[in-house]
């Protein structure tokens, strides 16, 4: 005590002695006990003030307090015999350790018999009490408070709540007591501490109230000492249900799920805690029959008080064999909880099935164990066991309630995690059928694509195809249906096929995203019933590109603008008409047509690729642009490098199609061009010249059917057709192409001759000789044209 401290008095003798057994301290009621001055005491041995005879032993080194009856010696001689208590001092700034030695005097305390104050407060006290005066001195305890704290009534009377102790709750209580002199108000405070009298820790609660007189003066303190463990423990016990409704089951991942059960469990509940779960049934399946021993389960988690869970037998993602008589196949055999003390006998039963698991029981000190079944909607998912090793204290029937509610929740999460899993492994594996597989090579084009799915939110409706279309065209596609999961897969995949028979029709742009989004307003109306279109939606962008001409055109519905790199030039968007989304039916399409130079990069993708929540879309944009105009070897290397720039290191919000095409240009030398005169004998001089020009590209010996099938074409057109009428002849390594086009919107139809019929058979000999043949609808009039492969037949 300082000499500045205004509760600090003489009425009781304080002494401090050092471990070596020096006297360090002496105050004033020491003093008046024994007569000595603190100069003449301190700095020596505390032992000379023993008198002749007296014997003290020295504290025991595992205890901190001692007390009991000393003779200690008088300045003037005679023998003074004091109870003394001692208790070990730690300082706060790590220095040397202390013993404080303390003795209330005798004199100015009355018994608390004879005592008004104290009788009044006993009587009204049901519970530990101890009551302090005015100046913080201790004037009594009753019988319970005592035995509490193991030490007699008699003797500890005119100590301070700090003389009794060095623990921190005895400061505390101090505190709180000047603040009761002070404001004249109740106080309380609550604690957990092990009293001298207890075996294990418990909470207190402390009620600091004042004690008035008849003019309502403050003359003591009344201090009550309440244990409410159990009510501490049934708060403890909700704040863990409510914190592992937050925690657990943050993701729809099992592996994460149960080490988030394992953390909030250690070491609120247990000191060391496994996951293991049972594998699931293959293609999906649910489980069926009972389980028998052994069982096989697979480690998912675990967690210790210890660094690095030295006790754990295997590490995550290892299978363990369980076998009967064991606490984990007792528990998924019985569907209940396992709950035992572990003895040394039940260590040794283990030997025969796991040697280093009896090992790592005796090495800690494993002492009991709880194994609770994963269960939910009927289905055993595995089993959570809870081992204690450093808390000393059993598990209680409360502890297998609670940890019954932890695990029942986790096994819930669980679940929905693993059939998220299923879910959107059959969503993925129905997008990547519903995909092209690989893109097809053709002459106008080489592409690359990547599709991934969302991280998160699983497998949308973002597709992209490549089409080959007649005379050397080709057509890009790449869509984006709202929503995620089968659903929005399979509406991609009837998108996809509608949108390659529309292109196979050869539609312009703009009329093939009319006829799709017809298609998606009676999609809607099929999926949200009468009365509630938008149901379902999607954006759309559809280009087509001729590589005879040089020539893009392009349409989108909603969809985000491709960007275009030139092959000596900086990335830029391409500035086209929005386009409503598909599925708002009735408002209408534009088409815009650029010219693409040879080698140029046209970029198609989804919004998933450019929206994040780390920038917006204008950064986005501009990132796609910069990640494009890095040199790369091949498109593939440039697609991972659009997705290792733009996409985060966790993976994308949304999925994510990306298709690169690189133009390709048809020389003028492989294309051959004839106006044809509405005569039909001029058929056979036209003939001549198709022989001619290929001679020129060294096909003479495709001359046959092509001529077979030129003859054919131009006479309909000269016979059925309108003016002008024009000859195409195309080809390249694989392909020869033959077009016929006049001014007339008559399609013509393949149809069956009869015997005795003098037409009606030309179209179907050309169907016979070529690959494929068809018409296509132009601005002026109709196309017809035909394909004959080169290749020899294998």
């Amino acid at each position: 005590m300082t000499s500045d401290d205004p509760f600090d008095d003489a009425t009781t003798a304080r002494a401090v002695i050092d471990e070596d057994g020096t006297l360090a301290e002496w105050n004033e009621g020491a003093r008046r006990l024994l007569g000595h001055p603190s100069s003449e005491v301190v700095g020596r041995p505390a032992a000379v003030l023993l008198a002749d005879g007296g014997t003290a032993g020295p504290p025991d080194p595992g205890e901190d307090r001692w007390s009991g009856t000393l003779a200690l010696r008088h300045r003037d001689g005679h023998t003074v015999s004091v109870w003394v208590l001692a208790h070990r001092r730690q300082p706060p700034d790590g220095g040397p350790v202390t013993w404080l030695a303390v003795t209330p005097l005798p004199a100015g305390f009355p018994d608390p018999q004879d005592d008004d104050l104290m009788r009044a407060a006993l009587v009204q006290s049901p519970c530990a009490t101890m009551i302090f005066d005015d100046r913080l001195r201790l004037r009594g305890v009753n019988d319970a408070m005592a035995e509490l704290v193991e030490l007699p009534a008699a003797r500890i009377r005119g100590l301070r709540a700090t003389d009794l102790g060095d623990r921190p709750q005895n400061a505390e209580i101090e505190t709180y007591m000047r603040r009761v002199l002070a404001t004249g108000e109740r106080q309380e405070m609550q604690t957990v501490m092990k009293a001298p009298g207890e075996e294990r820790a418990h909470a207190w609660l402390a009620r600091i109230a004042p004690l008035t007189d008849a003019l309502g003066q403050v003359r003591g303190i009344c201090v009550t000492a309440h244990d409410f463990t159990e009510h501490f423990l049934a708060r403890e016990r909700l704040q863990l249900v409510n914190e592992a409704s937050v925690r657990i089951g943050s993701t729809l991942d099992v592996t994460r799920t149960a080490q988030e059960l394992a953390e909030v469990c250690v070491p609120a509940l247990a000191d060391f805690v496994s996951v293991d779960l049972l594998d699931p049934p293959e293609h999906g399946a649910e489980a069926t029959g009972p389980l028998t021993a052994p069982v096989q389960l697979r480690r998912a988690a675990h967690h210790s008080i210890n660094p690095g869970s030295p006790e754990a037998v295997c590490k995550p993602g290892q299978v363990d064999s369980y076998p009967a008589g064991s606490p984990q196949a007792g528990s998924l055999i019985a569907g209940r909880t396992v709950a035992a003390a572990v003895s040394l006998d039940d260590i040794e039963a283990w030997r025969s099935w796991d040697e280093r698991r009896v090992q790592l029981a005796r090495e800690y000190g494993t002492h009991s164990t709880m194994s609770v079944p994963l269960q939910a909607r009927g289905t055993t998912l595995g089993v959570v066991v809870f081992s204690r090793f450093r808390r000393p204290e059993p598990f209680s029937p409360d502890d297998v309630l609670l940890a019954e509610e932890l695990t029942a929740r986790a096994a819930v999460c669980i679940d929905n995690a693993r059939r998220y899993s299923r879910e959107r492994d059959t969503a993925l594996a129905l997008q990547r059928s519903l995909l092209p597989r690989t893109l097809p090579r053709t002459a106008a084009v080489d592409a690359a694509s990547r599709y991934l799915p969302a991280a998160r939110a699983g497998v949308g409706g973002d597709w992209f195809d490549v089409i080959p279309l007649s005379g050397m065209r080709v057509a890009m596609v790449v869509g984006d249906v709202v929503g995620h999961g089968i659903q929005a897969s399979a509406t991609m995949g009837r998108l996809r096929t509608a949108v390659r028979t529309l292109a196979d029709i050869d539609l312009a742009p703009d009329e093939l995203l009319t006829h799709l989004d017809d298609l998606v307003v009676r999609l809607s109306e099929e999926a949200g019933g009468e009365g509630s279109p938008g149901e379902v939606g999607a954006t759309c962008l559809y280009a087509v590109y001729d590589p005879v001409s040089r020539r893009c055109t392009l349409a989108r519905a909603g969809h985000p603008p491709p960007v275009l790199l030139p092959p000596h030039g900086e990335p830029r968007g391409v500035e086209l008409p929005a386009g409503p989304p598909l599925g708002l039916g009735g408002l209408p399409f534009e088409s815009t047509e650029l010219e693409v130079a040879e080698g140029s990069v046209l970029a198609f993708y989804t919004d998933g690729l450019i929206e994040s929540r780390e920038w917006d879309v204008d950064a986005g944009h501009r990132m796609l642009r910069e990640a494009l105009a890095a040199d790369a070897d091949s498109l593939d290397e440039t697609c991972d490098r659009v997705l290792h720039a733009l996409l985060p290191q966790g993976g994308a919000a949304d999925d994510v199609a990306l298709l690169l095409a690189r133009t390709r240009g048809l020389p003028s030398s492989q294309v051959a061009t004839w106006d044809i005169p509405a005569d039909p004998a001029l058929v056979a001089p036209i003939r001549k010249q198709v022989v001619d020009q290929l001679a020129r590209w060294e096909l003479s010996e495709h001359s046959f059917t092509a001529e077979l099938v030129v003859s054919e074409l131009v006479t309909n057109a000269i016979r059925y057709g309108a003016r002008p009428i024009r000859l195409r002849l195309i080809h390249d390594a694989t392909t020869l192409i033959c077009e016929v086009s006049d001014n007339s919107h008559t399609a013509p139809h393949l149809r069956r001759a009869k015997t005795f019929d003098e037409g009606g058979r030309g179209l179907l000999l050309v169907a016979q000789l070529t690959q494929r043949w068809g018409s296509r609808h132009t601005t002026d009039g109709k196309t017809i044209w035909a394909e004959l492969g080169l290749l020899a037949d294998d």
